[in-house]
């Protein structure tokens, strides 16, 4: 009995850590995609708006792709499972490519705009990734599980910027067009990636059972969650959305602004090496309060001045900020939920993440057309104290709950 016990615990293991590695995989390409946009979406907005101040509209377009995507993307997965929501996702992104292409090609704002929607639906589906390494694995396991599968966004830092830097005078004078159809076809390699994870249709029972999702919402515990989630991820893409635009306007080149971006990636996944064994040792609330505190650091240096090492700098810092917040408050989620539970939840913590990131995105060209990039650094702060204050309280609540 024990030896059949102990077979079926180690091919469980196996499963989750072959599925950890497809996603990992498919976080890579994927992020590639992201990064072609981010890289591209407001210098190709420039070109094609009828006015500056809408330059970042197509990366707002993709912000709101994201909020739009996280719900759909729950319920799909509750009623048939992580792998069709995953293929759906990668869908989009194939559209993405080839829409983008072609409303470079025909000059189009309005297109272009669809396109990177899309974009970001397929962005949506993939921020379950990190969730979906979980599935099934020991709570001892599970923070190395997200933070894996975060890491994989390492080779989208390297990918992404590079394979724009290859491919955007290939079709002069549609500058970025050939690296959108590139950009289908990665998408077109992560269907294939993902076509082989090993996730289970939820049993019927499981989509009717679990509390209701306004008593989840309620703890203390998933308020700090969601709440660092809402300030770490908006706040990155409030600043790294403004960045690429901002660089070009203080006369920096588009090779200056590729390198920026891209590792400004690098140090966005990086950390995710060790972020779970981080969060193992110390706690998610120190390695989340850590991360606030990196993201305001970022902006003293976005203040200190506007050449390339300042942007650089300040987009690495920013990254890897976003890093120890973002995972640490996954991680903070993971603890709140029951199984059965988790697709609901989930999806609710990255609508939230998500909605407000999209409010922030939207706002970020104007306030760069209007004030500046300084002004986009001072932003940064209200949100960071917010957070850390917020962290601080239920923290120590939950000590003084385990000393009553």
């Amino acid at each position: 009995m024990i030896d059949v016990t102990a077979t079926a615990s180690e091919a469980e293991n196996n499963r989750v850590r072959a599925n950890v590695m497809r996603l990992a995989a498919a976080q890579a390409l994927t992020g590639a995609n992201s990064a072609v946009i981010f890289a591209t979406g407001s210098i190709v907005g420039a070109m094609l708006a009828p006015d500056v101040s809408l330059a970042t509209v197509p990366l707002s377009m993709y912000v709101a792709g994201l909020a739009a995507g996280t719900l759909p993307t729950g319920m799909l997965s509750r009623a048939y499972g992580r792998r069709a929501a995953f293929i759906a996702g990668t869908a989009f992104g194939i559209c993405t490519g080839l829409l983008a292409a072609l409303a470079i090609l025909r000059g189009s704002f309005l297109l272009f705009c669809c396109a990177t929607f899309l974009g970001g639906l397929y962005g949506a589906v993939s921020q379950s990734y990190r969730f979906a390494a979980a599935d099934g694995a020991s709570a001892a396991f599970r923070p190395k599980a997200v933070s894996w599968v975060m890491a994989g966004g390492v080779f989208a830092g390297v990918l992404g910027p590079q394979l724009v830097q290859w491919t955007m005078d290939i079709w002069s004078p549609y500058l970025f067009g050939f690296s959108f159809l590139v950009q289908a076809a990665v998408a077109l390699v992560a269907m294939g990636i993902l076509a082989g994870v090993d996730m289970p249709k939820p049993a019927p029972v499981d989509l009717h059972r679990g509390r209701p999702l306004l008593e989840i919402a309620r703890q203390p515990r998933f308020i700090a969650a969601a709440l660092c989630g809402v300030i770490a991820y908006p706040t990155m893409n409030f600043v790294m959305t403004s960045a690429p635009l901002a660089m070009k306007m203080c006369g920096l080149s588009l090779s200056d602004s590729n390198f920026g971006i891209q590792w400004h990636i690098v140090a966005m996944y990086g950390p995710s090496f060790f972020t779970g064994a981080l969060i193992g040792r110390f706690g998610a609330p120190i390695v989340v309060a850590t991360g606030l505190l990196l993201e305001a650091g970022a902006a003293i240096v976005g203040l200190s001045g506007i050449t390339a090492m300042h942007f650089w700098a300040t987009l690495i810092v920013l990254g890897t900020g976003w890093n120890f917040g973002f995972v640490g408050a996954s991680a903070l989620v993971l603890e709140t939920h029951r199984p059965e539970e988790r697709n609901k939840v989930q999806a609710f913590n990255d609508f939230l993440v998500f909605g407000m990131m999209a409010i922030g995105s939207f706002s970020s060209g104007q306030v760069l057309a209007d004030y500046g990039w300084a002004a986009v650094n001072w932003v940064v702060f209200p949100p960071v104290i917010l957070g850390v204050a917020v962290l601080a309280m239920v923290s120590r609540m939950k000590r003084q709950a385990s000393l009553s």
